[in-house]
């Protein structure tokens, strides 16, 4: 694969699915190729293993239509802005060649998502430099946007995903391990994520599309100005 249109950062696998599953969905039934990776393989959650969560992922991209996913390993909960962990996005970054860029935004409750979010833009400024990791090519995006996970701030941007919802949500509750809450006998602690999390993502979509009169929308934030020719369509 030479480029890809649509790749997304997420510091776990089932980040990207909260944030912008819906985008993707949308983006891949119009045609669009689209990727993820995640940064980490979330070995240090509560709930479910690596190899459970592996799975749930590889059901979530079938669901969203992903074109393909990589994990780049890094360590779950010992992310750091150090040169060896911004390299390993700039590699991703130049051998997919994405037209747009996906990143978590940069506020938010958990401190990977945060760190991730600040690995994957220091890469994206290292990825445009021709004599930084010569080795392979450089490359900038057309347009980097920073999706929501758990906070939220005023919006730059929403996508109307309302006729796809009914896939992000079957890609977030194929993170059974994640998303299920326990039943008599079941080894699974309680946590935010299992405690109506995804009726709560749902609540949040909507809240956002409520604003233009949507169903469910999905928010972004895009630093910098937009560029447009004219501000009107004639032939609406």
């Amino acid at each position: 694969m030479n480029q890809v249109d649509l790749l997304a950062f997420g510091a776990h696998p089932d980040d990207v699915e909260i944030g912008m599953g819906g985008t993707l969905a949308k983006h891949q039934q119009a045609g669009f190729s689209i990727g993820i990776v995640d940064v980490t393989y979330a070995e240090m959650s509560s709930n479910g293993t690596v190899e459970v969560r592996q799975l749930e992922a590889k059901a979530a991209d079938e669901v969203l239509g992903v074109t393909f996913r990589l994990n780049l390993g890094l360590p779950d909960r010992g992310l750091k802005l150090d040169k060896s962990h911004v390299d390993e996005v700039v590699k991703a970054i130049r051998t997919y060649r994405p037209r747009i860029v996906f990143v978590p935004y940069w506020e938010d409750r958990h401190p990977d998502h945060v760190m991730c979010s600040r690995i994957v833009q220091e890469a994206l400024f290292n990825a445009k430099l021709r004599r930084y990791m010569p080795e392979l090519a450089a490359h900038q995006p057309e347009h980097v946007y920073f999706y929501f996970i758990n906070d939220l701030a005023p919006a730059d941007l929403i996508v109307d995903v309302t006729d796809v919802y009914d896939r992000k949500q079957a890609a977030l509750y194929a993170y059974q391990s994640q998303f299920t809450s326990a039943k008599s006998g079941e080894d699974i602690v309680a946590t935010p994520l299992n405690q109506g999390y995804v009726e709560r993502v749902a609540a949040r979509d909507a809240l956002i599309g409520q604003a233009r009169g949507i169903g469910f929308a999905e928010g972004f934030i895009y630093k910098g100005p937009y560029h447009v020719a004219y501000l009107l369509d004639r032939e609406s």
